[in-house]
């Protein structure tokens, strides 16, 4: 019987952490930076999936929506306080969809069929935005959603923290230290002689799932060295991808260097092109020496074999 429910809770994780948002109970003590650490997603996500301000103070047995990890949106909302340009088609049918308690610009934009960075920029909203009830957005109108059809309840007495409340298939569970490997292998690429890469002379393998990228082969401990100058905006373990650190260079490009060994930079360093950054982890896929890496534009992946060098 313990070892049926053993299962039945590593399961239960394990979907957790593949298949969508989870709910967190708010303990003393802990700070949404915390909470973010914790269950290894970006602070941004997080105070964008509950509608939180930094200034917002949580309180012990409050609900927290602990959305589910894209680090595609994650690279969009690490660029604080900068008006998304996510490119929206000219032409594409809109609606105005009025702002209900318990909403959130997350929540919206997945009942929806939208990312959060096509959302915020449809509403010319930077990544520090907080919705307010009453206040009108606009939504792409091609997957309506009916508004207010899920009551809305909160444990905490400020507006913004009873919007956990508003996913209607949540699970209340502590995640574990681990997560799942989103990533399936493709093909081995090839690229320019003259390219710059991380590491060197890669062996570079396509990378599928839900993210889309390179895999880069190295050698143990190799240094990862910057491609593109830009400020560190990111550095922590993300959901699925081990040590993750995103570097965005002025145009806004982020550069997401993934499957570290270590770190070497902090968040809000400037990394100079050819900087050391850390060091290549273990891909636990071939269990050999290598990094994913990937270029996100307003969260959209865009080749990195073709993404800018300098």
């Amino acid at each position: 019987m313990k070892k049926f429910v053993l299962l039945t809770l590593i399961a239960i994780t394990f979907l957790a952490f593949s298949f969508g948002d989870t709910t967190y109970i708010v303990e003393k003590g802990d700070t949404l930076y915390s909470i973010s650490r914790k269950n290894q997603i970006t602070l941004a996500e997080l105070r964008t999936a509950n509608n939180l301000s930094e200034n917002d103070v949580l309180k012990a047995g409050q609900k927290i929506i602990i959305p589910e990890a894209d680090i595609g949106t994650a690279a969009a909302l690490s660029s604080s306080g900068q008006k998304s340009t996510a490119k929206i088609s000219p032409n594409a049918p809109t609606s105005s969809y009025v702002v209900q308690k318990g909403d959130t610009l997350y929540g919206i934009a997945r009942k929806n069929g939208m990312k959060v960075p096509e959302l915020l920029a449809l509403n010319n909203l930077d990544n520090n935005a907080v919705i307010k009830v009453g206040q009108k957005l606009k939504i792409s109108s091609g997957n309506q959603f009916s508004q207010g059809s899920t009551s809305q309840t909160s444990n905490a007495p400020s507006s913004s923290s009873s919007t956990a409340d508003s996913a209607a298939n949540t699970t209340t569970i502590r995640l574990d230290d681990k997560a799942p490997d989103t990533r399936t292998y493709g093909s081995t690429v090839s690229s320019d002689a003259n390219t710059k890469w991380p590491v060197k002379n890669p062996r570079i393998t396509s990378v599928k799932g839900k993210v889309s990228g390179v895999q880069l082969s190295a050698s143990q401990n190799e240094k990862v060295l910057c491609i593109h100058e830009g400020t560190v905006m990111y550095v922590g373990v993300y959901r699925g991808f081990g040590q993750v650190l995103f570097v965005q260079s002025k145009t806004g490009l982020i550069y997401a260097y993934t499957g570290l060994g270590s770190v070497n930079v902090k968040k809000g360093d400037y990394a100079v092109s050819g900087a050391d950054l850390g060091t290549a982890g273990v891909d636990p896929i071939s269990g050999k020496p290598g990094i994913t890496f990937m270029v996100f534009q307003n969260g959209q992946p865009i080749d990195p074999r073709t993404a800018p060098r300098n």
